[in-house]
């Protein structure tokens, strides 16, 4: 498989965060997809992006098994 973006040939599969925005915060799910380690981009399959899209309906609802790990401040 070659990379659509950089036409790279190195493809391995790795655990990556996937952000979901949920209000002004930020859930970071885990999973496993292809990934381009010459210039990063992802390939998410079907499967993938069903669950992302069901965390992501869980986590707006109230649901799922969030946990705080850090706070984000601003100033100003």
């Amino acid at each position: 498989m070659k990379c659509v973006v950089c036409h790279g040939e190195n493809i391995e599969v790795r655990e990556v965060r996937e952000p979901i925005e949920v209000g002004s915060d930020l859930v970071y799910v885990t999973v496993k997809t292809p990934v381009c380690a010459t210039c990063g981009e992802r390939y998410y399959d079907r499967k993938t992006v069903k669950y992302l899209e069901n965390v992501e309906a869980e986590v707006r609802a109230g649901g799922g098994s969030v946990r705080q790990v850090g706070k984000v401040l601003t100033y100003g």
